[in-house]
């Protein structure tokens, strides 16, 4: 199914290999690829740069660390030659959860041209796409960056957002992680009042491309995560729930957050209430 069949509101986050290849060598079109060096280095779409950014996580949303962390992501775009002007395209194995990380990232850096392609290196290889292995070094450059401070959860907003009626928090972990029977941090379970999506439910694992928009639009509305709400997503280390922030884009929720340091702040951080829901809800 096309990207323009899907029902998106925001369809032109998503490109299609198609699109893509339409704007090879453009100048300003900046592609990143967020897979592994080893994937990188063994072909990657022509002119593509590479920024691996898993385990690049702030497991402190103090203000001082979330502005380092934030600093840290701006230097390392720019050392890539990412300009704030440029049209960036991330790209994955398949639509997956580090190009929606970097999507955003970008967002919350303030970067209005930003894309996904959909479906990966997988879908621009079953399209017919030529891949390259070798290629010119980036020229690095200053990315200048004002943030877009609505994009980001801290756990003191998440602290205020629990027990806020116009406030809605997913969980986008596993089932097991959210009821903490599958425990990554000092203490296993949820964020109190939190409601469950599990990532894997917003994409087809046949394609790897995000599902239609009917499809994701049940999958939050379900659990009463309706566009006159303010939605904070989170999950481990806020790649999974970065997935869901761009599910909820191509939406056109108006009001979307990424709790950054997800469970692996709060679940480790002393203080924080923990909720352990039933196996079986």
């Amino acid at each position: 199914m096309d990207i323009e069949t899907r029902g998106y509101v925001n369809p032109d986050l998503l490109w299609s290999p198609e699109m893509l290849r339409a704007r090879l060598g453009e100048p300003g079109v900046s592609i990143i690829d967020t897979r592994p060096s080893e994937l990188f280095a063994a072909g990657r779409i022509p002119g593509a740069r590479h920024f691996d950014p898993y385990f690049v996580n702030c497991d402190d949303t103090d203000p001082a660390p979330l502005a380092s962390f934030t600093r840290m992501w701006a230097n390392l775009l720019g050392w890539r030659g990412v300009k704030a002007s440029d049209t960036i395209v991330f790209y994955g194995e398949f639509t997956d959860m580090c190009a929606a990380r970097s999507f955003w990232f970008a967002e919350y850096l303030g970067h209005e041209r930003v894309h996904v392609l959909d479906g990966g290196v997988t879908a621009w290889t079953s399209a017919g796409m030529p891949l390259e292995d070798s290629g010119e070094p980036p020229i690095p450059v200053k990315y200048a960056h004002q943030i877009a401070a609505d994009r980001v959860a801290t756990y003191t907003d998440i602290l205020q957002a629990k027990d806020n009626p116009d406030c809605i928090i997913l969980d986008n972990r596993s089932r097991a992680e959210f009821t903490g029977e599958d425990c990554r941090a000092t203490h296993g379970g949820a964020i109190p009042t939190a409601r469950h999506r599990d990532w894997v439910d917003l994409y087809d694992a046949a394609t790897g491309c995000m599902r239609p928009a009917s499809t994701l639009r049940d999958a939050f509305e379900s659990l009463g995560a309706t566009p006159d709400k303010e939605i904070t997503v989170y999950c481990n280390t806020g790649f999974r729930s970065a997935h869901a922030y761009l599910a909820l884009r191509l939406l056109n929720y108006p009001r979307v957050r990424n709790y950054v340091g997800s469970w692996q702040e709060w679940g480790n951080r002393e203080g924080m209430p923990v909720w352990q829901p039933a196996p079986r809800d």
